[in-house]
């Protein structure tokens, strides 16, 4: 279902090698449990996929710590506010917070997945261990990730999408650890340096809750 999206009963059959009755069985058992919902004909995933990937965390607290934060970030700054995580080699966004949006950033906000070298993702990966499953990394990265590690943040302009630009902040928890980062995203006019203090300070905020200080 996560690879089709939205698809028939054979086609699904199809793709997981059973047969009809068998996908048609487990299927209409998923539809039963909310898992996945009947659509046009066919199947797509079901509303307590949804209610369960709301609920997930990678940190107890890290959801709420940051509502009220990112919302006084977002209205002093009018841009957009992510809140995400690396996993699996991507930046997966677990909140967007929205003060004014426009035709650019709207489409955006639809996908909740992107590379690592989001600014999200590089404040992360920056300091992660060596271990970390990213693949081949591009000659320049240890000389950003040092630079990226200097400063406390992670620029991205305009280097995933044209009018796009991002500047993260790592989240830390007990004993330190980067646990999430902190973004903004907005367009080439505004100044990311000028952000960049705001966005720190909204970070320490929320690392600070998360320590229970």
């Amino acid at each position: 279902m996560e690879r089709a999206g939205e698809a028939g009963l054979t086609k699904l059959a199809s793709k997981c090698g059973l047969p009809k009755t068998t996908a048609y069985r487990l299927l209409e058992q998923l539809v039963e449990l909310g898992a996945v919902e009947r659509c046009r004909g066919g199947y797509r995933m079901g509303p307590r996929l949804f209610r369960l990937g709301q609920g997930w965390q990678p940190h107890p607290g890290l959801r709420s710590a940051a509502r009220e934060p990112a919302r006084r970030l977002a209205r002093a700054t009018g841009a957009v506010v992510g809140l995400s995580v690396l996993r699996e080699g991507q930046t997966l966004v677990l909140d967007w917070t929205v003060c004014e949006t426009d035709e650019v950033f709207g489409p955006l906000l639809n996908d909740m997945a992107w590379p690592w070298f989001t600014a999200a993702g590089k404040v992360l990966v920056a300091g992660a261990s060596p271990q970390l499953p990213l693949g081949p990394l591009p000659a320049s990265w240890q000389r950003e990730a040092a630079a990226i590690r200097d400063r406390g943040v992670a620029f991205d302009r305009e280097e995933l999408v044209a009018g796009v630009c991002c500047v993260a902040a790592p989240l830390h928890g007990p004993g330190g650890v980067p646990l999430a980062s902190l973004c903004v995203v907005t367009d080439p006019a505004h100044s990311l340096d000028r952000l960049a203090g705001a966005v720190q300070q909204t970070a320490r905020t929320i690392s600070a809750a998360l320590r229970g200080r």
